[in-house]
């Protein structure tokens, strides 16, 4: 099983797998920032239920190059590498939050190699029509994004010594968010488990460059390459009402347009509680997923 795995560019990512040698596939995409080590279901879990999870740096997180200029759409030429690499004909997908965006990439170009798509609290394209982009949203979340779409430069320049100083003191993101998180998300980030996973996931993320964050951002609030109204394969959306990161409307800006989607709104849930609707999300994957 390689954990470095070379795309048709030349470019290397940084791959962990867990959960059955043997079991169905699942791509778990992580949020933003996040990488390759972020919260996922304990192993006797993952073992018990047939599942084999795989998930990867996006590219400048972590351990793998940096693409300069990417773009979501461009989630697909790596997920093919790493599928191509382990041997896998036909896989699951699942992104949470910044990596729900990259899920349904895979799912809308990759008909004939994803059986599932699902994306937990995901953010809807910048240039969605008929949706108030930024309504509802935390003012850390606006401004950021606002940043990001009109300035990356300017964006860039602050990220670079704000990913530093969480480098070396992961559990700074998390006291930066915690005045708008809700009561429950509070909890669920204050579970020591949940907290462990979460830092070591924003440590490794911002071990060796900021850049993996800054081209996140920068592709969220443009042209995502694709239309999700194109999606043809069976896609589960999760999100929570109180959500005030990746606000409820953009969830359902998505369910109203990607054909046959199963939506899921939970009443009483916020953004950090995708993480324990992960569990049954990948229960509902691997009803669809074949062995490799």
């Amino acid at each position: 099983m390689p954990d470095l795995v070379e795309t048709k560019s030349g470019r290397r990512l940084q791959v962990e797998v867990s959960g059955d040698p043997r079991g169905r596939p699942v791509f778990l995409l992580h949020g933003m920032p996040g990488s390759r080590v972020g919260p996922r279901p304990r192993s006797m879990f993952l073992y018990q239920h047939g599942a084999r999870l795989i998930s990867f740096d996006r590219p400048g997180y972590g351990g793998s190059d940096r693409r300069p200029g990417r773009r979501v759409v461009d989630v697909v030429e790596d997920v093919t590498a790493v599928a191509d690499a382990l041997g896998l004909g036909r896989f699951a997908v699942v992104g949470r939050s910044g990596g729900g965006p990259h899920a349904l990439a895979c799912a809308a170009l990759l008909p004939g190699r994803v059986t599932r798509a699902a994306a937990l609290v995901a953010l809807a394209p910048r240039d969605a029509k008929g949706l108030d982009w930024f309504a509802g949203m935390a003012p850390s979340n606006v401004l950021e994004f606002h940043t990001a779409f009109t300035d990356p430069e300017r964006y860039a320049a602050r990220i670079i010594p704000r990913s530093a100083a969480i480098r070396s003191h992961p559990a700074r993101l998390l006291e930066e968010l915690r005045s708008e998180l809700t009561d429950e998300d509070r909890l669920i980030v204050s579970d020591n488990s949940i907290r462990s996973m979460l830092l070591r996931n924003y440590h490794e993320a911002l071990r060796t460059s900021p850049y993996g964050w800054i081209d996140d951002a920068i592709a969220l609030t443009r042209p995502w390459g694709f239309d999700p109204a194109h999606i043809g394969v069976p896609v589960l959306l999760w999100h929570g009402a109180k959500d005030v990161f990746s606000p409820a409307a953009h969830f359902s800006w998505l369910a109203a347009r990607i054909p046959r989607a199963k939506a899921v709104l939970e009443p009483k849930a916020a953004h950090f509680s995708a993480l324990r609707a992960l569990p049954d999300v990948l229960d509902w994957l691997l009803s669809g997923t074949p062995r490799g």
